[in-house]
């Protein structure tokens, strides 16, 4: 599923944000990325999800080696990876729906299915009637399952979020996570970079420290 070989990362002549990065994640794991603030989690998850390339060293994700891959080939592969930034991206002039309706738009699907496919997503993650909502009036907690209903919409095998319940309360936060948790339960393999390290007590961790993998 994942699979990183000697993996280095830096911008320009900048010092390496990740350094030597070697880790295997099998299909249907849960796992946490932890570490200090600047330790390299949210580029890790950048390169696992295709939004950039590595300096050095070989991805693979889903058979498919990122480094090797043409930029305009990354988008292909993006469909069957659902992320989660933490600035959310979500479109303030769409609806809620229309929000989520945006993968579906890129890959043409018609409208019919689309809306359906839709609308299960923002269910599955509990937002059932706001669809005709604008985000700016939903909730902190909310927007974020917002986010997550976009990036599941696609149903991807795969399923990547950074600090997905930072700046929420303890009780949204945990709300959040149950989400995560009940995705892994039907088989999607998720990877998470938190700080909320007992929102997810079952899964396995990944330390990163100044770049570099501890654990």
């Amino acid at each position: 599923m994942i699979e990183f070989q000697h993996v280095f990362k830096s911008y320009g002549r900048g010092r390496n944000i990740l350094a030597d990065i070697n880790f295997r994640v099998e299909p249907g794991e849960f796992i946490f990325v932890s570490g200090p603030s600047g330790a390299g989690k949210s580029t890790l998850l950048k390169l696992i999800g295709g939004l950039e390339p590595p300096s050095r060293g070989s991805v693979h994700v889903n058979g498919h080696r990122i480094d090797k891959m043409p930029a305009r080939a990354r988008p292909y592969l993006r469909r069957a990876v659902g992320v989660i930034l933490q600035d959310m991206h979500l479109l303030y002039d769409r609806n809620a729906v229309e929000n989520v309706l945006l993968p579906l738009a890129v890959i043409g699907l018609d409208s019919e299915r689309a809306n359906t496919r839709a609308r299960a997503a923002m269910e599955k993650v509990g937002l059932s009637g706001k669809e005709d909502l604008n985000p700016v009036e939903m909730s902190g907690g909310e927007q974020q399952r917002l986010a997550i209903a976009r990036a599941v919409v696609n149903r991807p095998s795969l399923l990547l979020a950074d600090e997905p319940t930072a700046h929420l309360d303890a009780e949204t936060g945990a709300d959040v996570a149950r989400i995560f948790h009940e995705f892994h339960h039907v088989g999607v393999t998720v990877m998470i970079a938190t700080y909320a390290t007992e929102l997810f007590p079952a899964a396995r961790r990944l330390q990163l420290d100044h770049g570099r993998l501890l654990s």
